[in-house]
């Protein structure tokens, strides 16, 4: 049998684990569904030999009939299955119920990240993606995603990338 003091201890322990997984999935209310983000546009900023930075628009869908209330996010792109760009955003933005916001966000990628892709843009129109990230919500944390699909090259990046255009397949 455990004193008093131990049992007391246990029993602030179960609590804290407790407010804790609370918290992991506190960005979402019982029975909610994830919102969607995908990459709409992805634009050429500036850059050096060692650094380029791109603008990204998100489009972050709400299938719920709830509005979500986003404070920022944290973010990084996969570029055929390559990692590529990072970044972050504290734009903050509410994704109306049933409906859909455009988010504007910087990524970062050092000359690594270009080189790695360099090959692969050559002659394409368009690249695979994958962005995953977390919606930060609030005190508790956030809501998780990660997204696929093609979206057209920035101009100048490949060979025929015209900027024509995002292109999404889900």
């Amino acid at each position: 049998m455990l004193n008093p003091s131990r049992r007391r201890l246990a029993g602030l322990a179960v609590a804290m684990l407790g407010l804790t997984a609370l918290g992991g999935c506190a960005g979402l209310r019982l029975g909610m569904q994830k919102p969607e983000v995908s990459v709409a546009n992805i634009r050429l900023l500036d850059g050096n030999l060692l650094e380029q930075r791109f603008l990204l628009t998100l489009r972050v869908m709400n299938p719920n009939t709830s509005e979500i209330a986003i404070e920022g996010l944290t973010f990084k792109v996969d570029l055929n299955g390559q990692p590529f760009a990072k970044g972050v955003g504290n734009q903050p933005v509410v994704i109306p119920r049933l409906g859909e916001a455009m988010v504007d966000v910087t990524a970062t990628t050092g000359l690594g990240g270009l080189l790695r892709q360099f090959k692969a843009f050559k002659g394409r129109e368009k690249v695979d993606y994958r962005i995953s990230g977390r919606l930060v919500t609030g005190n508790f944390g956030g809501i998780d995603f990660d997204q696929t699909g093609e979206v057209e090259l920035p101009k100048g990046l490949g060979e025929a990338g015209g900027g024509k255009g995002p292109v999404e397949k889900f």
